[in-house]
Formats: structure tokens, sequence, C-alpha cells
């Protein structure tokens, strides 16, 4: 692939510009690249950066909500392909999503979900408003290694709790790690209910999955 065809893709992840990463993703299918090169190499950096950048107080919560749109129209673009074409992109680990029942909030939750794709985890975002058992079922079917329960209301942050002990009760809590977030989330909650870890905000979270599961590639 052309170096400015890389660095255009990569700045249209920066620039938050979903029909040009779009339009830059099925411009180099045409020609022949794989999708996973095209992902790889144009899109992930883009969002990489991005995530350094707001870490850094560069950039700022609307700039990434932006930049998550474009990655996620270049990979509507590329998935498909990527499926057709029987490429498989190595994953870090399966990550199970959601936000607790009762609380519709889900800004925050779906740009972790899209910094974690970006870093190369599998994940299934269950939405909102979704109950313990729908938690536990879905980290069953998806052998996940890392379950994420998003609260943004005080009065919504104790359903974290119950989906934990939905996951004792149903024998998976031991075979996977846990992570919380939302605005009232705080570290001490995150001990209190028995959570691996607390992500105080998307780069954050993404920081804390990996140094989860670290340990376990190690050992593998």
């Amino acid at each position: 692939m052309q170096p400015q065809t890389i660095a255009a893709m990569r700045q249209s992840v920066v620039d938050g510009a979903p029909e040009t990463a779009s339009a830059l993703a099925q411009s180099a299918l045409q020609q022949g690249i794989g999708p996973l090169d095209i992902i790889n190499s144009g899109y992930v950096p883009g969002m990489e950066f991005v995530g350094d950048q707001y870490a850094q107080r560069k950039m700022f919560l609307p700039d990434m909500l932006a930049s998550a749109e474009a990655m996620k129209a270049a990979m509507a673009v590329l998935e498909p392909e990527l499926k057709r074409s029987g490429e498989v992109r190595e994953m870090a680990g399966t990550i199970v999503l959601g936000t607790t029942k009762g609380d519709i909030h889900e800004i925050g939750k779906t740009l972790v979900g899209t910094l974690l794709t970006a870093h190369g985890f599998r994940v299934y975002d269950l939405g909102v408003d979704v109950s313990p058992e729908k938690f536990a079922a879905k980290a069953r079917e998806y052998g996940a290694d890392v379950v994420g329960i998003s609260a943004l209301l005080t009065t919504t942050m104790r359903g974290q709790k119950t989906v934990i002990e939905t996951l004792v009760r149903e024998g998976l809590r031991s075979r996977l790690k846990v992570i919380v977030g939302g605005a009232p989330v705080t570290r001490q909650w995150a001990e209190e209910i028995g959570a691996d870890g607390f992500g105080k905000d998307a780069v954050t979270a993404v920081g804390l999955v990996k140094s989860l599961l670290q340990p376990q590639e190690t050992a593998k």
C-alpha cells in the first residue's frame, strides 16, 4: 500500500471523517489490497494516535467520538470482505461490554469498544439496559476473557454488583476478568463489589484490559 494512502486513512480517523474513511477503504479493496493490511496499516494507527492525544489532553471527548465514527465506517466496509477472504485478524482477547439494567447511556461504552477493537480485541457490545443474566449468558457463549460493565447513574451502578454476583452464581467469575466504569464509578466501588479494575475513561480502560490479560498471555 502506498505511503500516501496509509497516511490518508490514518488522517481520516484523526479528522473524524467517516465518509472519507469509508471511501478510502472501498478504494483500497478495489485496488486488490487485503482488508487485514488496510485495517492494521491504515486505520488502527490513526485510532491509536487519537487515543494517545486524548490521554495527553490534546484531543477531547467530541474528537474521540468523531474518530470512533470514522473507524466504524471503515470497519463496516472492511469486515464483510475480511470474512469473505478468510483472512484472520489475530485477536488479543475477547471482550463483552454492556450498560447495566435500567441505564440507557452508551457513549462511553461505545468508545471503549471502538478503542479495544482498534487495539486488536474482539468486542461484543450488548448495548444498553442489559440484564445480569444476559451478561452471563453472552460471556459464556462468546468465551469472554473480560466483561466490561458500564453505569452512568448512581441508581444503576448497583447493577454492576448484581452482574458480578450473577457471574459467580453461574460459575463464570473465576475464568474471566471484570472491569467497571461510568461517571459515578470509583476505584473504591470497584474494589467493594469485587471487580478486577476500574477505568475512568476509554483510554484507561484499554490499558486496564491489556494489563489484566498480560499474565494470561505470558502463562500461555
